[in-house]
Parts: C-alpha cells; structure tokens; sequence
C-alpha cells in the first residue's frame, strides 16, 4: 500500500510545476519596440507595429522638403525648366517672330469692316499707301491698308465650312473629299508664295514685303472665293460666273494696287540710277503675273462646287 501513495505524490508536484511557466508566456509584455519572442524561440509577427507608424511619422519624412539636398534638387528642375523654354522659344523666333506675327492679328471690328469693302469695291478706294511711324508700319487696326492675316484665315476657315456645305446639298460630301479641298487650297497659297520669294530672290527685286505679307496678298482671295460659291449656290451657275468676274476683277486691282507700293516704290529712282529700265520692267512683270494669276486659282477651287 505504501508503494502506490509514495508514486501519487511523486508526480503530484509535476503537474504543478506547469502553469508557472504557461503564465509567464501568456502575460509577457509586448509593447516594447524591440522583438518579443514566444516560448519556442521564434519573433513575434506584428510585434512592432506602434513602432513603423512611429518611424513613418518621424520628422525625417515631415522634413522632406526641409533637406538640403531635396531643395537642391528642385531648385536645378526648375532652371533646367526655364532653360528649355527659353530654347525652344529661340528655335521658333529662328522661323518665325512672334511679335511680328501679332501685328498681321492687331485688328479690330471697324478695320474688318474696312477690309472687306475695299476687297470687294476696290475702285472707290483713293489712298493705298502704308503709314510708318518712326520707320515702323502702323498695325492693321490703325491703317486700312496694311495687310493682316486674320481675313485671311477666317475666310479660308469659311470657305471650307461652305464647301461642305455645298457637298452636302449636292448629296456629294465625304470626309475625305472636304479634306482634299482644304489640303488643296493650302497648298495652292503654300506654291503661290514660294513662286513669288523665287521670282523676287531671281530678279534680284529688293522689296518691303515679307513672307507674311505675300501670305497676307495671296489669302485675301479666299473673300472672292466666298463670294463666287455663294452666287453658284443661290443663282446657280450664271450667278457664279458673274460672282466669279466681279472677285476676280475687284482681286486683281487690289493686288496692282496693294503690290505697286511694295514692289514698284521707286521705278524713277531705280531708272535713273542703272539708266535702264529692265528692271522697272521686270517688277511690273511680277506684279501684273501675281495678280493674273488669282483668277486662275479662285476658279479652280470653285468650280468643282457649284453645279
């Protein structure tokens, strides 16, 4: 009998031994930044997650842009920024000038108005010459007869929008068709402007006109052409070719008009400087050929519209 009970309390103070260490495990503090480990020796996944947002919103990151090296850096963003607007600004200037190009667009109502009379009534018209101030002609909206690119531009955008609509009446309208008549008339003044910087570079013709002017001379005929497809589509085809001799004579007698002030400013002086008049000659030529030349084109681009 003594041999059971000295076993039973053998053992007893074994299965006391346990929950000592059982509590030591379950009530160990976690909250520390550093790594806890279980009782089998292994981390703790998530130990440290009070700890990362404590690094996260450390005044390292809401410093960021207090550093240095980070000012540094946007500092030498910012200048080469600046450094390639200023270059592709200098790119531009090369092929065309800003500032000169806002002066064909320095116009205002009552000059438009102007314009357009004496586009299409020329012959009323007394006074063509262009004033200069201090060498410097005057913009569009202050002298009628400079020239300007804002008619020209609108009435080209306008022709286009009526030749669409002409297709569309006469059931004939595609994209593709409205494309090619805007990529053709484009490309007739793109011809009509290198032929007359050819024909000036050739004959060695020194002149007042730039390449905006002579796009200025040759746009305006989009105002007849405007014209000329508004009688074919109210009159039929006699009223387009009436339309089309009353633009095409009122645009020739503006371009003689317009061009003899450019091209033909001195042909006393240049006669009596060389005692020849071959050159005199040869501006008239070029000038009479250009304004020839508008009814050619304003016909062309026209007549495929009104039928």
């Amino acid at each position: 009998m003594d041999l059971p009970h000295h076993g039973y309390r053998a053992t007893k103070p074994r299965a006391r031994a346990a929950p000592p260490a059982a509590d030591s495990v379950l009530f160990e503090d976690t909250s520390s930044v550093g790594p806890a480990m279980n009782s089998q020796g292994y981390y703790t996944p998530g130990y440290n997650m009070e700890g990362a947002s404590n690094i996260q919103e450390g005044p390292g990151m809401n410093n960021l842009f207090a550093d240095p090296m980070a000012s540094a850096a946007m500092m030498y963003g910012s200048s080469l920024a600046n450094q390639g607007k200023d270059m592709v600004n200098k790119e531009i200037s090369r092929f065309m000038s800003v500032n000169k190009l806002k002066y064909f667009f320095a116009v205002d109502t009552r000059y438009v108005l102007k314009k357009l009379m004496i586009l299409m009534f020329p012959y009323t018209h007394q006074d063509w010459e262009v004033r200069y101030h201090r060498d410097t002609p005057l913009p569009p909206r202050q002298d009628v007869n400079a020239p300007d690119l804002y008619i020209p531009t609108m009435a080209f955008i306008t022709y286009i929008l009526l030749a669409g609509m002409a297709l569309g009446i006469q059931k004939r309208f595609s994209p593709e068709v409205l494309g090619l008549c805007a990529s053709t008339a484009l490309v007739w003044i793109i011809i009509e402007v290198l032929v007359m910087l050819l024909s000036l570079y050739l004959l060695t013709i020194h002149s007042d006109l730039s390449t905006f002017d002579l796009i200025a001379y040759s746009g305006y005929k989009y105002v007849g052409m405007i014209f000329v497809v508004m009688g074919g589509l109210l009159f039929g085809s006699d009223g387009y070719f009436v339309a089309l001799a009353w633009s095409s004579c009122a645009l020739m007698f503006f371009i003689v008009r317009s061009l003899k002030m450019k091209i033909l400013p001195s042909l006393s002086s240049d006669s009596m400087g060389t005692g020849s008049s071959a050159k005199p000659q040869l501006r008239l030529y070029v000038t009479a050929a250009t304004a020839i030349f508008q009814p050619i084109i304003i016909y062309w681009l026209t007549s495929h519209l009104v039928r």
